[in-house]
């Protein structure tokens, strides 16, 4: 792959964390930077590291995982969105989805990082058969997931306020989750 290929491969991939910091920064409704940065770390890290899982598994259980990674990552992110709605909802003053929970963010790291999995497969299919081969593509990734999720977050806060007056920014936050999830559902089910 070309460096220029690499760099869409990174921004396609990148694109349901961007979403999904965008819809976190409108319930934050302002820029608390360690919760960002955590975060978007979340996402960079995750959206690196599954491909060289991908690639390090492809030979030996690339065939179970494939045939399942889908259904994960749509019940992961079924489940977030589900109670994001609950939240909007249900006017309970004990629940409620926070994106600055460290749990809430690793489980949305991982749910938007499984079709990157799938990523380290093909990169095993396109010839790369060593690890040192992988280190830009990761870090280009990496990277750039982290700089989607950073942003993301700033423009949901930023707009956040005026959003939230119209709108349930977690009622809509979790139909955006459950969309995303059926999206990665039903692409890999017509593949």
């Amino acid at each position: 792959m070309i460096l220029l290929e690499i760099i869409f491969l990174a921004i396609a991939l990148a694109m349901d964390c961007f979403t999904i910091s965008i819809v976190s920064g409108v319930i934050m409704r302002r820029c608390e930077w360690p919760v960002i940065l955590r975060m978007s770390a979340f996402f960079g890290l995750f959206q690196a590291i599954m491909p060289l899982l991908g690639w390090f598994g492809v030979n030996s259980f690339s065939s179970y995982i494939e045939s399942i990674d889908h259904w994960i990552a749509f019940g992961l992110l079924a489940f977030i969105g589900g109670r994001m709605i609950r939240d909007a909802l249900v006017q309970d003053e004990d629940i409620h989805f926070s994106p600055t929970s460290l749990r809430t963010q690793l489980y949305l790291a991982v749910a938007t990082s499984i079709d990157a999995f799938a990523v380290g497969i093909s990169f095993a299919c396109l010839g790369y058969d060593r690890c040192s081969q992988l280190a830009m593509p990761l870090s280009i990734i990496g990277i750039v997931s982290f700089l989607f999720g950073v942003t993301g977050n700033v423009l949901g806060a930023r707009f956040g306020c005026t959003i939230s007056r119209r709108l349930q920014p977690e009622l809509v936050g979790g139909i955006i989750l459950i969309i995303i999830g059926i999206k990665v559902l039903f692409s890999h089910l017509t593949e």
